[in-house]
């Protein structure tokens, strides 16, 4: 049994962050609470605290492989929830700058499963861990601290419902998994501390999703056809298999810097038929709608930098999206916020409670690679306004290289893949052996336009 350092730790958030936080908690504390103003048990469908739960989502393959250690058997309960689980590579279609990359079998697994049904099944798992209660359909009003401000010592909740009274809610530790919208922030502010300072990459994205019915199956063998969103080709869509019967599928299309594909039906059919994948349009032109377009937007990525203060109340940490928040087409969110949940687990081992500068450094360090990544990758488009040093601009320039070796080898797929699934760093891109491939690659002409011929997937070594 593991050493208990406390009496109660409260979450604030049922996000996945917030979930794997409590996770990570009810080892060492005997109560873990989670506070949110949605209700939470039994919900398996969109919520309202997650906005953007109705669109596409990912889980790349780093994330895969720790939420499978963390909970073990969830692939298999997903599996016989309808989600296909297949190949991050071998088994979608992944075109960038228009092009279908060439497939290759690596190994790494996708879990093609959606927002609200992933969350439903971790919920589920962490409800049924000893000593973790929600307290749902509650807003956090703020923090109670020490008379010096020093230490955080518990928050104010109240219901959502009219009326309703405040109370206090003492911890040993409260860890905030808000999100965007955390108010961590402004609470240093009112205790006399520094603001983290903020870097932040506007791109104004949109989605805008669409549910339909097929009279056919335009995917084959294949979980998904995605049209990566890039400077040359900057309109975008995530299309695949969701749970049920018949042939039904979900199409996410992706739009930035203000050209945001419309909830106008007729309109969004338009935007759909400009991509640079004609099998998409073609698969759900004549096809059964389900519901209406619905839009969700996404003004800025945003990174938080608390690693760099010299002085943070004690018994408080931030974590998730309330740290940082990537721009969701790179699917790395919920990835990082495992991996953050692992650094969780490796100072609760110490036997006291995490002290929050040296967590929020190390979990900054977690942030670096999946920043540099998508960062990086929304300097590419000119109308973004940030500087771009020329590492950046040169970086730039030699993955779309990569990318476009990619089409004829399968091995640099491969390599990217690793990258974008969070399994390797963005600078193995640059390992002799890789850039070898680039160079005999890159100048190459490119296929023929894609249609629906697609070459068989090889193995990866």
């Amino acid at each position: 049994m593991s050493e208990r350092i406390g009496d109660r730790a409260v979450v604030l958030g049922g996000s996945i962050a917030g979930l794997l936080a409590a996770r990570a908690l009810a080892r060492h504390y005997t109560e873990v609470v989670v506070v949110d103003r949605d209700r939470l048990t039994g919900v398996r469908g969109p919520r309202r605290g997650v906005p953007h739960g109705r669109h596409a989502h990912g889980l790349v393959a780093r994330g895969h492989q720790i939420l499978e250690s963390l909970f073990p058997g969830l692939t298999e309960e997903l599996v016989e929830a309808g989600i296909r689980p297949g190949d991050f590579s071998g088994d979608i279609r992944w075109y960038f700058n228009g092009r279908l990359l060439r497939p290759a079998r690596t190994g790494l697994v996708s879990v093609p499963a959606t927002r609200p049904v992933l969350e439903y099944h971790l919920r589920l798992r962490v409800q049924a861990l000893t000593g973790i209660t929600f307290l749902e359909e509650h807003d956090v009003l703020g923090l109670v601290t020490s008379s010096d401000r020093r230490r955080v010592t518990g928050v104010r909740v109240r219901p959502t419902a009219e009326d309703a009274e405040q109370r206090e809610l003492a911890a040993d530790l409260v860890v905030d998994t808000t999100g965007r919208g955390s108010r961590t922030p402004a609470w240093l502010d009112e205790f006399g501390y520094r603001r983290p300072e903020e870097e932040q990459v506007k791109i104004d994205l949109a989605y805008t999703t669409r549910h339909y019915r097929l009279s056919s199956d335009p995917f084959g063998s294949d979980l998904a056809i995605i049209p990566a969103a890039t400077p040359s080709h900057p309109r975008g869509a995530f299309f695949y298999r969701t749970p049920g019967e018949g042939h039904q599928v979900e199409l996410s299309l992706t739009g930035v810097l203000g050209d945001h594909p419309p909830t106008d039906p007729e309109e969004f059919d338009r935007f759909t038929r400009s991509l640079p994948v004609p099998d998409i349009h073609e698969a759900v032109r004549n096809a059964e709608a389900l519901d209406a377009p619905v839009m969700h937007r996404f003004p800025a990525s945003r990174r938080r930098h608390y690693e760099r203060l010299d002085r943070f109340p004690e018994r408080l940490l931030v974590m998730g999206d309330a740290v940082c928040s990537f721009n969701p087409v790179y699917a790395q969110g919920m990835t990082v916020a495992a991996l953050q949940s692992l650094v969780l687990e490796r100072h609760l081992r110490a036997g006291h409670a995490p002290e929050p500068l040296p967590f929020l450094r190390d979990i900054s360090r977690e942030i670096d690679s999946p920043w540099e990544f998508s960062a990086g990758a929304d300097l590419g488009y000119a109308g973004v306004e940030a500087p771009r040093p020329a590492r950046v601009r040169l970086a730039n320039a030699y993955v779309t290289r990569v990318q476009k070796a990619a089409v004829h080898d399968p091995a640099l797929t491969n390599a990217l893949m690793r990258v974008a699934g969070l399994m390797e760093p963005p600078q193995s891109l640059m390992r002799p052996a890789t850039v070898l491939r680039v160079l005999r690659h890159a100048a190459r002409r490119p296929p023929a336009p894609p249609g629906r011929e697609v070459p068989a997937p090889e193995k990866i070594a």
